[in-house]
């Protein structure tokens, strides 16, 4: 699943959203910091290809999700749903099209969605530029625009600043683009690229003051790498492993910090906290958790409660374990819970 997929709800509920085979499942909390109920399918029963599921939430806190399902022998289209809360059954899966109005699929897409609660979906096209589709204010979509851009390689980041504008990154050999919405409603435009190593597949980005967003990225010398529109990449620290990594902002002792958690190389999932935005703080790994699949992926969100937690998933085992900080200073966490 690409994006975050552990979402507090509107409702203050969390929940999972997980590709699994050719469909996406959802399990919430059946009250704020409660049990989590049953897996189950959510937006209808449309076959999907395995893999190629996003996800994103806006300020209204209603899920977004899109993904690539098949429509006649060697073509495939994008579909997107819309779950409003956690415990209610999201929309049927509804066709958005293909960003060269027909073919096979081009790449992993990304959702965003605006100040404005307009979902943006993003895909790389047959061209190897990036493409994207928006909602309308009033229902509907846009006609699907090409955002410029060559070589694009798969796994392309999407957020929304604090401005409620959206931002796309995406890994290109030997360097990063980055794309912004210069007003509302209009499509973000590419802006500059920087030097980068990064490894496909690896990006993430976090709304992280008024002014920036911060993307995060394990670059091939296997360092863990933040960077912000106008200046140059910082190493944070070495990557605790090769997969993606998950960001969230919160309140640790009273300071604002960027927690980041990412599978670790033994099997565990590694924890880092920095002041935000101040890389040159420095950060370390403290692991935690069982030993997981190598496979498993992490998420991050704060609850109703404000407190950090954890999810991990692997989408082969399909094991699900979650953790909550304590009540207690630090960034000390429960036992981790197979839900």
């Amino acid at each position: 699943m690409n994006g975050d997929w552990l979402i507090r709800g509107r409702d203050g509920r969390l929940s999972v959203h997980l590709a699994s085979g050719d469909g996406v499942l959802c399990r919430a909390e059946r009250r704020p910091g409660g049990a989590f109920d049953p897996p189950r399918r959510i937006a209808g029963t449309q076959k999907l290809h395995p893999g190629t599921a996003a996800v994103g939430h806006g300020p209204d806190r209603y899920v977004q999700l899109a993904a690539w399902r098949p429509t006649r022998p060697g073509e495939s289209g994008l579909v997107h749903s819309t779950q409003f809360r956690p415990l209610l059954a999201a929309l049927d899966w509804s066709p958005v099209g293909h960003p060269n109005g027909s073919g096979e699929r081009t790449g992993t897409p990304a959702v965003a969605v605006d100040a404005e609660g307009r979902t943006h979906l993003f895909v790389r096209n047959a061209g190897g530029g990036m493409s994207m589709r928006a909602q309308k204010e009033k229902g509907g979509w846009d006609p699907w625009r090409d955002l410029k851009g060559s070589d694009v390689q798969d796994g392309p980041a999407a957020v929304v600043g604090e401005s409620g504008r959206v931002e796309l990154y995406a890994a290109v050999p030997g360097g990063i683009l980055h794309w912004v919405q210069e007003e509302p409603g209009r499509p973000p435009v590419l802006q500059e690229a920087v030097e980068a190593a990064a490894r496909p597949g690896t990006l993430r980005a976090l709304a992280t003051s008024p002014r920036s967003t911060t993307l995060f990225y394990t670059d091939t010398a296997g360092d863990l790498c933040a960077w912000r529109a106008g200046g140059r990449p910082t190493r944070l620290l070495a990557a605790a492993g090769p997969g993606p990594v998950s960001a969230v902002r919160c309140e640790l002792d009273g300071h604002d910090c960027t927690l980041v958690a990412q599978r670790s190389a033994t099997g565990r999932v590694a924890f880092a906290a920095y002041p935000t935005e101040q890389e040159e703080a420095g950060a370390w790994w403290a692991e935690s958790g069982p030993q997981l699949p190598v496979d498993a992926e992490v998420s991050l969100a704060v609850d109703a409660d404000g407190r950090v937690t954890a999810a991990s998933c692997s989408p082969s085992g399909g094991q699900l374990f979650l953790t909550r900080r304590k009540d207690e200073p630090g960034l000390a966490l429960r036992a981790w819970e197979q839900v």
